[in-house]
């Protein structure tokens, strides 16, 4: 591992793969904590597009997800709560999004290792220019998450009570979008369109599972995030298989391990309990 270390390219996974694992720990825990699981698979989807019309141009895919998941994320925060209930009318768009992306990678002249990469991940191929970005991009959103973290965190628990309090609900919607844009168009590098759950949903959902306040769970999260990542990059430099494929195993394998442990040690009375960070917070004065 040393020896591969001196490698750029090497180098450039571990550290754009260590950026998204701490930005999907600690924005994933929200995403769980909002119910928006089905947001980030939306704009997953989007995310597609956003990379084949990327290439389709001659320009880095980062850049094309950036754009068409953020345009996407803006306008699904503009519909605010007309967005819920309409499965059907989303489940639409997601598959004409995906077709617009089979479209882009048609009359893309490159090969198809594109298409691969977007839909599985290829952290292996990030270059040091998306890692700078990542870079940037990753400091960002976590700057924005700590400043906006305690009436965020009001808004998600109880919107109902939050929005009479002075909490600018719809706006932190909105923004909150924006930042999980960002935050899926860095995880698909490293996991890909179709695995995008891997990083921002499991850990998150795992920590939830083990720990009873919002900061332990986003630190439980963020470390079983990276975790995952470096274990799943040394096996894969070590093994035969993708990292994306590591990765996977190694989060299910936290999740169904917090479950056990959950089912066997907490009693069955404390399992029913609604997780502490769900209850109502006061706003800070």
């Amino acid at each position: 591992m040393l020896d591969l270390l001196q490698h750029a390219f090497v180098q450039n996974a571990f550290l754009a793969g260590t950026i998204v694992a701490i930005v999907s720990g600690v924005i994933g825990y929200f995403v769980v904590l909002r119910g928006q699981a089905f947001a980030c698979e939306a704009l997953s989807h989007v995310g597609f597009a956003g990379a084949t019309f990327a290439a389709l141009l001659g320009v880095p895919a980062l850049f094309g997800m950036l754009a068409f998941t953020l345009l996407a994320a803006a306008g699904m925060g503009a519909l605010g709560k007309r967005l819920r209930g309409r499965d059907v009318e989303i489940g639409m768009v997601l598959s004409f999004v995906l077709g617009l992306g089979v479209l882009f990678l048609s009359l893309y002249t490159g090969n198809a290792s594109g298409a691969v990469s977007v839909l599985f991940g290829s952290i292996l191929s990030v270059t040091r220019t998306d890692t700078l970005i990542t870079l940037a991009t990753g400091l960002a959103t976590l700057l924005a998450l700590i400043f906006l973290f305690r009436p965020l965190l009001f808004a998600s628990i109880d919107p109902a009570v939050a929005e009479p309090r002075g909490i600018p609900v719809r706006a932190l919607s909105i923004v909150f979008l924006l930042l999980l844009a960002v935050s899926v168009s860095q995880a698909v590098q490293v996991v890909g369109v179709l695995l995008i759950f891997t990083l921002l949903i499991v850990p998150a959902a795992t920590a939830e599972l083990l720990t009873r306040s919002p900061l332990s769970t986003i630190l439980l999260a963020v470390a079983i995030s990276l975790t995952s990542t470096w274990a799943g990059l040394a096996l894969a430099f070590i093994g035969r298989w993708p990292v994306s494929f590591y990765i996977v195993a190694l989060t299910s394998i936290f999740y169904f391990g917090a479950r056990a442990f959950r089912h066997f040690r907490v009693p069955r009375r404390y399992q029913e309990l609604p997780h502490p960070s769900r209850e109502v917070l006061p706003p800070s004065e």
